[in-house]
């Protein structure tokens, strides 16, 4: 149980909080790639609280900018993109990617007005997929060398769902090792290879037992929380009883990245971006050791699910996230469908937008979320001081961070720490765009 006063502090992000400020220390996911694929790239963001614009210009260079325009206010979304940048639709005011203003063309001739207007920009880069922005003041920190960062396209899928929720709830389900074995339960296993892409549907490395069963059958796993330079590691073991240890490692990369495996071959990088203090975006690289992804289908899988063009799922409060009661008795746990993103987002959303978390009883399952709130909170100390945060990186830190390592395999009882590492770094040696090792 936390104070209604640490709640605020730890969920709210808007410009002037404390974990807005913190959040704006880093690169932000703002939107997908595939949204500025239409004839007119130019998409509305709200990210942190704050309406900005986002576009691509003719010859590729992106700009971010504030979504009002400084003349009377109108929505820049909606303005006209010419090739040096935005004019907008009310006096025709252009401004380019930087938001320097390029024309007030309804001034009197010789006007000196637009030399004097400048718009606020922000920092992009485009990593795999994704368009990330930085929010914040002063040199954005550098890009790590992670996998889903270096992965080639081919092996690489970036996709979004928005959830009617605050951030830090979102997150928490990503970091509870535990609650897998009782909301994403299904009491039949299928075949693998009808599931591709799909989360907790393939087999464990090193074996043919299904992850399905494995989930339902050891309920009850051992959860270790290690501490490293980028956040900390989640262990979740869970004793088969001969002799084996099935052994999970997900891990939590500050500020609300969580990297986990899909499949023996694939991970997940997924990112739970504040829109604002009541709705976050889940976006998430997936990203491949072995073959290459198969987009077309990872892709159909996810928009059999999410609405265009705000991602937003067809299962929702308002229909009850489509429980079926006969379905709940016979198929799964929560009788919400196949889909585990459809779990998740009801274990998100049914809280209320903002949890009241006095409210709370944690127990010993909630290790990785005691461990982030910990975590979160000696930030917020830290950057009230004036301190340098983890995971704000020069370039040379950033090109010694590689990874993270990840795992879902069955090994041995008594050498299961040993190898685990070891089935990491084998698979990418055998991986054909040669990702770089993890990160301790």
């Amino acid at each position: 149980m936390i104070s209604a006063e640490q709640n605020d502090r730890l969920t709210r992000i808007g410009p002037g909080t404390p974990a807005g400020a913190l959040m704006r220390r880093y690169w932000q996911p703002a939107a997908l790639i595939e949204e500025l694929a239409g004839e007119r790239p130019v998409v509305p963001v709200r990210l942190l609280g704050q309406d900005l614009v986002l576009f691509r210009r003719a010859d590729g260079a992106y700009g971010l900018l504030d979504r009002d325009c400084p003349h009377r206010g109108a929505d820049l979304a909606f303005a006209r993109l010419e090739p040096e940048g935005l004019r907008c639709a009310f006096h025709g005011w252009l401004f380019d990617t930087q938001g320097r203003c390029r024309d007030t063309p309804a001034e009197p001739e010789g006007s000196a007005l637009a030399a004097s207007v400048c718009l606020r920009s922000y920092p992009v880069q485009v990593r795999n997929g994704i368009v990330f922005a930085y929010l914040g003041g002063g040199e954005p920190p550098s890009f790590p060398n992670f996998d889903c960062f270096v992965a080639p396209d081919s092996h690489s899928f970036a996709f979004k769902g928005f959830w009617e929720a605050n951030w830090l709830q979102a997150l928490e389900v990503g970091i509870d090792p535990a609650h897998a074995s009782y909301l994403h339960r299904f009491f039949a296993d299928d075949d693998p290879a009808v599931r591709y892409g799909q989360q907790f549907r393939a087999h464990s490395s090193n074996s043919a037992l299904p992850m399905t069963r494995i989930l339902r059958e050891f309920a009850r796993p051992r959860i270790d929380v290690e501490h490293s330079d980028f956040g900390f590691r989640l262990v979740a073991r869970r004793a088969l009883g001969d002799g084996t240890t099935h052994v999970r490692v997900t891990n939590l990369v500050f500020p609300h990245l969580v990297v986990l495996p899909l499949s023996p071959e694939m991970i997940i990088s997924q990112w739970h971006v504040p829109v604002d203090d009541r709705g976050c975006y889940w976006y998430a690289i997936f990203t491949s050791f072995g073959a290459p992804v198969d987009k077309d289908a990872m892709r159909a899988q996810r928009l059999a699910l999410y609405t265009l063009p705000d991602y937003k799922s067809r299962r929702n409060h308002a229909n009850n996230y489509g429980h079926d009661p006969r379905e709940q008795r016979t198929e799964t746990y929560t009788g919400m469908g196949h889909d585990i993103n459809v779990h998740d987002q009801w274990a998100v959303e049914s809280p209320g937008p903002i949890r009241d978390r006095t409210r709370e009883t944690l127990g010993y399952s909630d290790r990785g979320v005691v461990a982030y709130r910990r975590l979160l909170t000696e930030a917020l100390a830290t950057e009230e001081a004036g301190g340098r945060q983890l995971m704000v990186l020069d370039p040379e830190a950033a090109c010694r961070l590689g990874g993270p390592g990840t795992l879902d395999a069955i090994l041995p009882d008594e050498r299961w720490e040993a190898l685990w590492r070891e089935i990491d770094a084998s698979r990418r040696r055998a991986a054909p765009w040669a990702p770089p090792g993890a990160a301790d």
